[in-house]
């Protein structure tokens, strides 16, 4: 099986499922990862202000989880971070088409459509664009993933709601997530941030508790087709 994880910016993939991908990976599956945002410009007032030499540190972070994870490839984009709305959406939906025709995934994970996160909503929407059921389309499942500290941020007020209805047992990689969340120096929070190690772990035994394992991570199928 081929695996693709859609993410908006560093860190992004671990938070959403970083415990899955080691899983995966080590379940003999090819797991690839896509960032499409820089990740790091919104943190200063003008887009320019930002050093290229901070985006190819945290760039070469992503590459370091990703083996970390291991994971197959990682592919880093650029788009211009919290700022997704001010790219054109094809533009967008052209970056996620290009590596579905190059890398034939089965299956996709990406961000759920109800997150605070301006960014997320957008790359939920050109997922689901780019990987639309056409006769040739190789995606068969979709599923969306949940990010602390942006998808419970919303509070359930944004249409449509997190409903996750699968779940993974990761008791034996999460801490490989953990570890992984760590290695983004500058995006990893102490407690009680939801990003922090002590909330990446609540949050997995709480799921793992819903469905009987000691942890999970919970995802929300979008279209399955079998």
């Amino acid at each position: 099986m081929k695996v693709l994880v859609v993410a908006a910016h560093p860190d992004d993939e671990v938070l959403g499922c970083g415990g899955t991908i080691p899983r995966l990976a080590k379940e003999k599956h090819e797991v690839y990862i896509s960032i499409l945002g820089e990740g790091i410009t919104s943190r200063y007032e003008k887009y320019e202000e930002a050093k290229e030499s901070l985006i190819e540190e945290l760039h070469a972070r992503s590459r370091e989880v990703a083996k970390y994870l291991l994971a197959k490839d990682i592919f880093l984009s650029r788009l211009p971070d919290n700022r997704f709305d001010t790219v054109p959406l094809l533009d967008i939906i052209k970056i996620i088409e290009n590596l579905v025709d190059r890398l034939q995934p089965n299956v996709i994970y990406t961000h759920h459509g109800g997150d605070l996160n301006i960014d997320h909503k957008i790359v939920h929407q050109a997922v689901l664009t780019a990987a639309r059921p056409l006769r040739d389309c190789p995606v068969k499942d979709i599923y969306a993933f949940e990010v602390p500290s942006s998808t419970e941020w919303a509070f359930q007020q944004f249409e449509s709601v997190f409903f996750p209805n699968v779940f993974v047992d990761i008791t034996q990689t999460l801490e490989i997530k953990v570890q992984a969340m760590q290695l983004y120096k500058s995006e990893a929070c102490p407690f009680p941030h939801p990003r922090s190690p002590e909330a990446l772990r609540a949050i997995a035994h709480r799921w793992g508790s819903t469905v009987g394992v000691e942890a999970a991570e919970a995802f929300q199928l979008i279209r399955s087709t079998r």
